[in-house]
C-alpha cells in the first residue's frame, strides 16, 4: 500500500480515465483498470471487498431489469416500420410549410422518443426515412442533418428513457417521478427545435422549401384515416408503459415488460414480425444491455474506491467553495458535466458523476428531482458536441452515401441545437415547475 492524499487520488483517477479514453480504449477498460490499480495500491487486499460489493449491488438492482426490457421494446419498434408510417401521414399534413419536412422530422423524433427511447435506433430510422426525403426535395443538408440528430436525441430524455432508468438508482430517486419530470423539458426542447426550423426557413426560404400541393393531394377522409392508424398504435404503447406508472398501477420495471409485449404485438399487427426479427431484436438487446451493465458495474466499483479514499469530500469542498453561493456551485457542476460530454459516454458520466454530485443537491437546497433533471437535459448536449458526439456519428453511419452528406454538414447543422438546449436549461432554471409540476400530480 502507498500513502496518497485524497486530492492526489482524485487527480490521478480522473486523469487516468481521460487518458485511457484519449488513447482509444473503450470506456469500461480505463474505468475498471483504474479502480483495480488504485484500489490495490491504496487499500491493498481490502480493495477487493469494495469492488465486489459495489459490483454485486449494481448487478442485483431490480430497477435495472427495466433496461433490457426498454431496449427490447425500442429495437422491436425499429423493425415494426412505425417511423415510415408516421412520416407518410405527417408529410401529407405539414409538408406544405416552409421547413415542414424538418419540422416533421423533429415531431417524429419526439414521438419515437416516447416509444423507442434509444437514440441509435431513433437517429437511424430518421436517417433512412426523413433525410433522403428532405435532401431530394432541395433542403439544405445542414438543416436536414441537424433536424435528424436533434429529433433523434430526444429519445434519451423523453420517457421511457434508459438514461432515467439508470439515473434513478444512482441518485436514489423514483424512476417513475423522473419519467414524469422529463416530459415537459423534452416537449419544450421539441417546441424550441420546431420553432427554430420554422423561423429560419421563413428568413431563408431556400433552406427548406415547401412541397407543391400536387405531391400531397390526398382526400381529406384518407388523411384522417392514415393519421389515426399511424398515431393511435404508438399512443397505445405510450399509455401501456407510462400511463400505468403515472396512475400508480405498476412500477417502471413491470411497465417495461408490458411495453416489450405491446411492441411485439405492434410488429405482428404491422406484419413485420418474423423469427429473424425476434432473433435480431434479442441479440441487439443482449449486446446493448451488456455494454451498459459492463460500464455501469465497473463505474460503480470505481466510485466505491473513489469515495472510500475520501475523494468525494475533495470534490464536495471544491464545489461548495465556488464563488456565487449555491448558484455558483450549480453552474460549476453543470459546466463540468458539459465538458465531460465532449469526451466521455453519457453512461460513464452517469455512473461516475451522479453518486458524487447528487448528495450535493440537499446541501445546496435544490430539489433533488429538479437537480437531476437539469443534469439529464444538460447531457443532451453530449450527443452533439465533438469529438465524441454520438448523435453525429450515428447519422454519419446511417446516412445513404449517395445523399452527399458530409461530417461538416452534420456538425454545422447540430450547433444551433446546442444553443437551444442551453435556452431550455435557462427556462427550467427560472421556471422550475416545468420539471416539478407533473410529478406532483402523480397518484401515489
Amino acid at each position: 500500500m502507498i500513502d496518497l492524499s485524497p486530492e492526489a487520488i482524485t487527480i490521478i483517477m480522473f486523469a487516468g480515465i481521460l487518458f485511457g479514453v484519449f488513447i482509444g480504449y473503450p470506456l469500461a477498460f480505463p474505468i475498471g483498470g483504474i479502480a483495480l490499480v488504485i484500489g490495490f495500491l491504496v487499500f491493498g487486499e481490502g480493495a477487493f471487498p469494495i469492488l465486489y460489493t459495489r459490483l454485486f449491488d449494481l448487478i442485483h438492482n431490480y430497477i435495472l431489469v427495466a433496461v433490457p426490457l426498454f431496449i427490447y421494446m425500442g429495437i422491436m419498434l425499429e423493425h415494426s416500420g412505425i417511423a415510415e408510417r408516421m412520416f407518410q401521414v405527417l408529410y401529407l399534413w405539414l409538408s406544405g410549410l416552409r421547413g415542414g419536412l424538418a419540422i416533421i422530422t423533429v415531431l417524429i423524433g419526439t414521438i419515437l422518443a416516447a416509444t423507442v427511447g434509444i437514440i441509435g435506433a431513433s437517429i437511424s430510422m430518421l436517417a433512412l426515412v426523413a433525410l433522403p426525403a428532405m435532401i431530394r426535395r432541395g433542403y439544405d443538408k445542414s438543416l436536414a442533418s441537424g433536424a435528424v440528430v436533434a429529433g433523434g436525441c430526444l429519445g434519451i430524455l423523453i420517457p421511457p428513457s434508459i438514461m432515467l432508468v439508470i439515473y434513478g438508482p444512482m441518485a436514489q430517486i423514483s424512476v417513475g417521478k423522473l419519467f414524469m419530470a422529463a416530459f415537459f423539458p423534452g416537449f419544450t426542447l421539441s417546441a424550441l427545435y420546431c420553432s427554430y426550423i420554422g423561423l429560419r426557413c421563413i428568413v431563408q426560404p431556400n433552406l427548406g422549401p415547401s412541397i407543391p400541393p400536387d405531391e400531397r393531394a390526398v382526400p381529406w377522409s384518407k388523411k384522417i384515416t392514415m393519421l389515426l392508424t399511424s398515431l393511435v398504435p404508438p399512443a397505445i404503447l405510450i399509455l401501456s408503459v407510462l400511463g400505468v406508472i403515472f396512475m400508480g398501477v405498476a412500477p417502471p420495471t413491470e411497465a417495461a415488460s408490458v411495453g416489450a409485449f405491446v411492441s411485439t404485438l405492434l410488429a405482428i399487427v404491422y406484419r413485420r414480425f418474423s423469427w429473424q426479427t425476434l432473433r435480431d431484436t434479442t441479440l441487439g438487446t443482449l449486446r446493448l444491455s451488456s455494454m451498459i451493465l459492463l460500464i455501469g458495474g465497473l463505474s460503480y466499483a470505481f466510485v466505491g474506491v473513489f469515495l472510500r479514499a475520501g475523494c468525494g469530500h475533495v470534490v464536495e469542498s471544491v464545489i461548495l467553495a465556488t464563488p456565487g453561493g449555491r448558484w455558483g456551485a450549480f453552474a460549476i457542476i453543470m459546466f463540468i458535466i458539459f465538458i465531460l460530454g465532449f469526451f466521455i459516454d453519457w453512461i460513464g458520466i452517469l455512473f461516475i458523476i451522479i453518486p458524487i454530485v447528487s448528495p450535493l443537491a440537499p446541501l445546496l437546497e435544490f430539489d433533488p428531482l429538479w437537480f437531476g433533471m437539469m443534469i439529464c437535459v444538460n447531457l443532451q448536449m453530449a450527443f452533439m458536441t465533438p469529438p465524441l458526439a454520438q448523435g453525429i456519428f450515428f447519422l454519419r453511419g446511417a446516412a445513404d452515401p449517395s445523399l452527399g452528406v458530409t461530417m461538416g454538414d452534420i456538425i454545422k447543422g447540430v450547433f444551433p441545437y446546442v444553443g437551444l438546449i442551453m435556452i431550455c436549461l435557462l427556462l427550467c432554471t427560472f421556471f422550475p415547475q416545468i420539471i416539478l409540476w407533473l410529478p406532483g400530480m402523480m397518484i401515489k
